[in-house]
């Protein structure tokens, strides 16, 4: 479709989304009621200049990644994220692949969780969210890999983690992520992605292949975790995988007991301030933690 339908489509989905929706502060008047460009452009972890270039049907073919990230801070609904992908000249998501859209409901719900890390992972995990406190908890770390954003990819290859792992807890949490990639790929047949995860990492790793070749699937537990964060040492805290219906997403997220000194750490990243803008897929590297 033509570039000039994007140009407005946006603009009227800018202008119907008010601070308070996406949990932001109502900085006081308003020559209109939706969100301010600098606004959606932080949400969606694009600039500012190329916004107004797509608003003003001057920027063409913007990625996947980028249309995704729209969406999701936009408040999009399947049919209104298909409409915008087309009216980018692109294919929306198929019906055979692995979700990767955050729903209004969900988004709401992130929301309202700022206080605590929080990320949403794929069916396949692959991050597609992660708030500041997660990231100010894990910290960020870059691979150059396109795969680093994918949870069992950087666990199979041998990345880096901060959660610490004893080496039982370390297997048995591998064989986890190979029974959700088995029922991912039940579900997801035509994700070429998906296979292609699949294939790689039985090539790059013999743990993984032969975890896959045992058909063995491991049922998940929630469970506690200690992380190594590299702004306030080691902290130990619950961690629970929240499952969405509609877009079978999976919530991360990691509590403390109240009144502990772990929950005192939290607090301390809370009031310094050390997390950085949630990563929002086009914006650059991902969280990559392990929950």
């Amino acid at each position: 479709m033509a570039t000039g339908e994007l140009a407005r489509a946006l603009r009227s989905w800018r202008d119907r989304v008010s601070p308070s929706d996406v949990g932001l502060p109502d900085a006081g008047p308003r020559r209109t009621a939706g969100l301010r460009r600098e606004e959606l452009a932080a949400l969606a972890g694009v600039s500012v200049d190329y916004l107004v270039r797509l608003e003003q049907g001057r920027a063409r073919n913007p990625s996947t990644q980028v249309l995704a990230a729209l969406a999701r801070a936009l408040r999009l609904s399947p049919a209104e994220r298909d409409l915008l992908y087309r009216a980018a000249g692109a294919q929306p998501p198929a019906a055979g692949v692995v979700p990767r859209h955050i729903g209004p409901g969900t988004a709401r719900i992130l929301d309202r969780l700022a206080d605590t890390p929080v990320a949403v992972f794929t069916a396949s995990w692959d991050l597609v969210h992660a708030n500041p406190l997660w990231n100010a908890l894990l910290g960020i770390a870059e691979t150059g890999s396109a795969r680093s954003g994918n949870l069992v990819w950087r666990h199979f290859t041998g990345v880096p983690s901060p959660v610490v792992h004893t080496a039982e807890e370390h297997d048995r949490f591998g064989r986890e992520l190979v029974g959700d990639l088995r029922g991912a790929i039940a579900r997801y047949p035509d994700d070429r992605d998906l296979a292609a995860l699949v294939a790689e990492l039985r090539e790059t790793s013999t743990a993984f292949a032969q975890r896959w070749d045992d058909f063995a699937v491991l049922p998940r537990t929630a469970g506690r975790k200690t992380v190594h964060s590299p702004a306030v040492g080691l902290v130990t805290l619950d961690c629970d995988v929240l499952a969405t219906l509609d877009s079978d997403l999976r919530i991360i997220v990691y509590t403390a007991r109240p009144h502990s000194e772990d929950a005192s750490k939290l607090d301390l990243l809370r009031v310094t301030g050390h997390g950085q803008a949630g990563w929002r897929p086009g914006s650059g590297a991902p969280a990559t933690g392990r929950p």
